[in-house]
């Protein structure tokens, strides 16, 4: 227990208390959990707009969660339905705050549309479409015109053969802007070079700044992002502001001179974290806190002398505001208390936002003025409220080199220090992420169905991961596969010396780049590790690049060379050049149709295991799915064939692998 306390297992705050009645949470409760997906507060602080994904009945329909849109009463905390949609977003008030306006396809419908909703209620009414799907949208201050974002229409063409094939990457469609007045109904285009991302008008209305990109390749999404300044009357070019950098969002001041730009600090910055105050007349920006250990990740502006913004900082999230021109920062919510995503702001500093606890996931809240804490509006899942909980701690370690690390840990229920658990680790992909101190369970990460079962749970936060400034978001790069993934293997080793974890009964899981890490430890660290399951992971990074869609990004913010200055360097990153080490049994699972990371990753590490060993191993893939699961019946199935390996392998005395179907 000495050796447990000298690790510095740091408990979380008020929000994170474990029940002591009631049942445990199992899968269903998963597959059924709703959360809310985005809030939205009236300029009077009034009532809050907000959106809830509801999950399918797994047993009945494999489909997208339906989303579900209310609206709150602020002082009576009572919500009211208004609309049941398969698919809404891009949700905005009227600015005459009489109605909602959001983009959605409803019945036998062939595009995504423009509608509008009676915030007194009513029936949602189409407002504007197009040639093809409306993707997002801004209203002008006076709401008489609408800006959107639509693909260019395909020119029709008479076809000579009744086939043809695909040529890859040179049939590509921009998307481009565009602006209609509401009384004529006929879109002007905006003729800009590039493919347009979104658009936004000017507080005042004589401006509008759209993010475009060279091409609609995901790979310039993520790197070549551009701001163009678009005079709204002429719709000629102002001016850009290029961050030369990865670009998250940027908002209007409401001095119509500048903008609050999110973007990298450059071109090798893995994530879009810094704050920019960018001059909308000559395109100069400035990097307001440049040093930040953190990463900001929302702003939004009161007035022109008061920027709030959100941030993660480590595993916690924090929210303050900037003052101008001092350029002061204060925070106004501590961390601790939630972990939360997007915020929205009234004219009285009343604000809404969507947050996460240790025991509870995505909810809406509300902070109003001169006060601590934030008040919790909904309440989603009512059965969660009646569960017991693993307990859930930060842990902090040091690395072999020295380095402090974080992480989350979630204990088995009814957890007994004197005795010995077996241990699920769960490796967060991108590398440019973090796991914070909050909800934790989902379909892929095991969490509190873990704890319900018996183990411990342990989700790292390695080298390269965000929250923590540039510099450590940084310090993987150029080492794939190397002192980051130690990081994770001195975090297991310090929990085996705590006492409670049983070193013959580690497991790993993770997808994405997480999935690259289960490989590598399934292979590389094969002798450490007792049960794997590889989510839409890496095998090979040299076919890997071949077959991504993100060359670029793997170049600037990855590897930092080109996979062809040194073929040797990548093999040997990669977990197929460690098959005949490979005793760890793999269960591999993939979407068919994933443009991240190709399903032939998950087929190449396959091959080689069941060529090459006599190691258990299965692949499961996901028709119709991508880089992750969407659909209700692929993330059940998902969630228990994971948890099915686990018992087998860390709880049981492995053998026979888990039945090929499940009940």
């Amino acid at each position: 227990m000495k050796k447990l306390l000298r690790y510095t297992f740091l408990l979380v705050f008020s929000l994170n208390v474990h029940s002591q009645s009631g049942t445990a949470v199992n899968y269903m409760d998963i597959a059924r959990m709703k959360s809310v997906l985005y809030s939205k507060i009236t300029d009077n602080g009034s009532k809050v707009i907000y959106t809830l994904s509801n999950p399918a009945d797994p047993f009945k329909d494999n489909k997208d969660p339906e989303i579900l849109l209310y609206v709150l009463d602020v002082v009576s905390g009572k919500s009211a339905l208004y609309a049941t949609l398969e698919n809404l977003r891009n949700l905005l008030i009227h600015p005459s705050q009489s109605s909602l306006l959001f983009i959605t396809k409803r019945n036998d419908e062939k595009r995504n549309a423009i509608y509008e909703l009676p915030l007194a209620g009513g029936e949602a009414k189409k407002l504007v479409e197009f040639d093809t799907d409306i993707q997002n949208f801004d209203i002008s201050p006076d709401g008489k015109k609408i800006a959107f974002v639509a693909r260019e229409p395909k020119k029709k063409e008479e076809k000579k053969l009744p086939y043809q094939p695909e040529i890859f990457e040179e049939e590509l469609i921009n998307s481009s802007g565009y602006v209609m007045d509401l009384t004529a109904l006929k879109p002007e285009k905006i003729n800009l070079a590039g493919c347009f991302q979104s658009i936004k008008w000017s507080p005042d209305g004589l401006k509008l700044a759209a993010n475009i990109t060279p091409t609609s390749l995901v790979d310039d999404f993520y790197m070549k992002q551009k701001i163009a300044i678009i005079n709204s009357a002429t719709l000629s070019l102002l001016t850009e502001i290029n961050p030369n950098a990865k670009l998250n969002s940027f908002t209007w001041c409401p001095d119509n001179q500048k903008l609050a730009v999110l973007a990298g600090i450059d071109i090798n910055d893995p994530t879009p974290g810094c704050i920019f105050i960018a001059d909308a007349s000559t395109g100069k920006s400035e990097n307001l806190f440049p040093a930040f250990a953190g990463k900001f990740e929302n702003v939004n502006w009161f007035d022109s002398k008061n920027l709030y913004f959100s941030a993660s900082e480590g595993v916690y999230s924090t929210l303050g505001k900037i003052k101008f021109p001092e350029k002061t920062l204060t925070t106004i919510l501590e961390k601790g208390s939630v972990v939360f995503d997007n915020f929205t702001i009234s004219k009285n500093e009343t604000i809404s936002f969507t947050g996460n606890s240790a025991t509870h996931s995505s909810e809406l809240f509300i902070l109003n003025p001169n006060t601590k804490q934030p008040k919790r509006l909904t309440f989603s899942n009512p059965d969660l409220e009646k569960k017991v909980f693993g307990k859930q701690d930060v842990f902090e370690y040091k690395s072999k080199d020295g380095l402090l690390l974080q992480g989350i840990l979630i204990y088995p229920v009814a957890f007994d220090k004197t005795k010995k658990y077996p241990l699920i680790t769960v490796v967060h992909g991108g590398p440019e992420a973090h796991n914070s101190n909050g909800w934790l369970t989902r379909y892929s990460m095991p969490g509190q169905i873990a704890a319900a079962n018996g183990y411990v749970v342990f989700y790292p936060n390695y080298r390269g991961s965000t929250g923590r400034g540039v510099e450590f978001t940084k310090s993987s790069q150029g080492d794939p596969a190397g002192k980051e993934f130690d990081d994770v293997v001195d975090g297991i080793d310090k929990l085996i010396e705590s006492g409670f974890v049983e070193k013959t009964k580690v497991g790993v899981t993770g997808g994405s780049y997480g999935g690259y890490a289960t490989a590598w430890f399934s292979t590389k660290y094969s002798e450490r590790f007792a049960a794997g399951v590889m989510f839409v992971g890496i095998s090979n990074q040299i076919s890997s690049w071949g077959t991504s869609d993100i060359p670029n990004e793997h170049y600037y913010v990855h590897f930092r060379k080109h996979i062809w200055e040194d073929y040797d360097f990548m093999l040997k990153r990669s977990p197929i050049y460690y098959i005949d080490n490979a005793k760890t049994p793999l269960l591999i699972m993939a979407g068919k149709n994933d443009p991240r990371v190709d399903p032939r990753q998950s087929v190449e590490l396959y091959r080689h295991l069941k060529t090459r060993t006599q190691t258990p191993v299965r692949l499961v893939l996901y028709p119709g799915e991508g880089h992750g699961n969407e659909k209700s019946t692929a993330r059940y199935d998902f969630c228990v064939r994971m948890m099915n390996w686990f018992d087998v392998y860390l709880k049981g005395d492995g053998g026979k692998m888990p039945e090929r179907d499940i009940e």
